[in-house]
């Protein structure tokens, strides 16, 4: 599983499984074309929530040069289709099948979004729809839900994506039923999107992050919706929930993973004080040495400084001491409507 700007590697994956035996052979699906990635997950219902088939993840960057043009590029979608058409593949065998297909902040702002997910449409079969910001967030915080502590007053689930950022704030102690969000924001600010507004130098220097850093934090300063929540998080009555490749790369760095491992990543409490120890030292090296991190690898390499610039810039305004990790969020939260959908019309 992962989450929306590309926690799980890249590839076609059998999944191993999730919960329980499986109840039935209808087969649900869920893709998510976001800014940076290309991802689909198949799973079929169990007593307790689903069993994951099989998964697929590609990074695409459809919103490669986006901020700049304001349109996608036949280069980028090129890559897309490529990955499209490789999920059309995949879901192609599957008679039953439940599927909901979502396009996020590249389609949303792109002046050819649209026209392009016409081609998507016509080429492949596949009909993605366009989600608002706040969709989005719903999604990616019902995915999360049960990695929240309901001892904790107020949860943040963070959500980094390519092109924007998704922060929700949430009752954690709602978690059993329908999650409770007490105020959300999207901000326009993503790992592609700052990656391309300060170019990374070629040899590692502070004052770049800084920048990236203070750019994404104005951002989430000029959000003044959650701040009657600011005094949980002032007095530790408050964790983040980090649902992002940058976060999960870090969490994998952090654990001296050979390989990436979502079993070792997924549900994992980082002390903040890890986080930026894990960030200076990423920020420290050049790109060519996180491409060789097993974590990270060479499509990465220039995206998870950005992303724990944006995790940092966050954790200053909204302190917390922990942040628990997240290889999960919007592809399980639409599995999990589906699959409630499903059975609440078969009652």
């Amino acid at each position: 599983m992962a989450d929306k700007d590309g926690a799980e590697r890249p590839g076609r994956k059998r999944a191993a499984p999730y919960h329980g035996a499986p109840t039935g052979d209808v087969v649900y699906a869920a893709l998510d074309l976001g800014t940076n990635n290309c991802r689909l997950l198949l799973a079929e219902p169990t007593q307790r929530g689903f069993r994951v088939l099989e998964s697929y993840s590609r990074i695409i960057r459809l919103g490669e040069g986006l901020t700049a043009s304001g349109v996608l590029s036949d280069t980028a979608m090129g890559r897309a289709m490529e990955a499209l058409m490789e999920c059309a593949r995949i879901v192609a065998p599957h008679q039953q099948l439940r599927i909901r297909c979502i396009a996020t902040q590249a389609c949303r702002i792109a002046a050819n979004g649209t026209e392009f997910l016409t081609r998507v449409k016509r080429e492949t079969g596949l009909t993605l729809e366009i989600v608002t910001p706040a969709e989005e967030a719903r999604l990616s915080v019902l995915g999360c839900a049960p990695l929240m502590d309901p001892s904790a007053d107020v949860a943040l689930v963070i959500d980094i994506g390519g092109g924007s950022t998704e922060l929700s704030w949430v009752d954690p102690r709602s978690m059993h039923a329908k999650p409770r969000v007490l105020a959300w924001t999207s901000l326009p600010v993503g790992v592609v999107t700052l990656a391309e507004q300060f170019p990374e130098p070629d040899m590692p220097d502070p004052n770049w992050y800084a920048a990236m850093s203070a750019a994404a934090a104005d951002h989430v300063r000029a959000f003044a919706g959650a701040d009657q929540f600011k005094n949980a998080f002032h007095i530790g009555r408050a964790h983040m929930v980090g649902t992002s490749g940058a976060v999960s790369s870090l969490a994998g760095v952090h654990l001296e993973l050979p390989k990436y491992q979502r079993s070792r990543v997924d549900g994992l409490w980082m002390q903040m004080y890890d986080v930026r120890k894990v960030s200076g030292q990423l920020r420290s090296v050049t790109r060519e040495s996180r491409a060789a991190h097993p974590c990270i690898g060479a499509d990465r390499a220039d995206l998870v400084v950005p992303g724990s610039a944006i995790l940092e810039a966050v954790s200053q305004l909204w302190p917390v001491e922990r942040v628990r990790v997240a290889d999960r969020g919007l592809r399980e939260g639409v599995l999990l409507e589906l699959i409630a959908a499903s059975r609440a019309s078969a009652s």
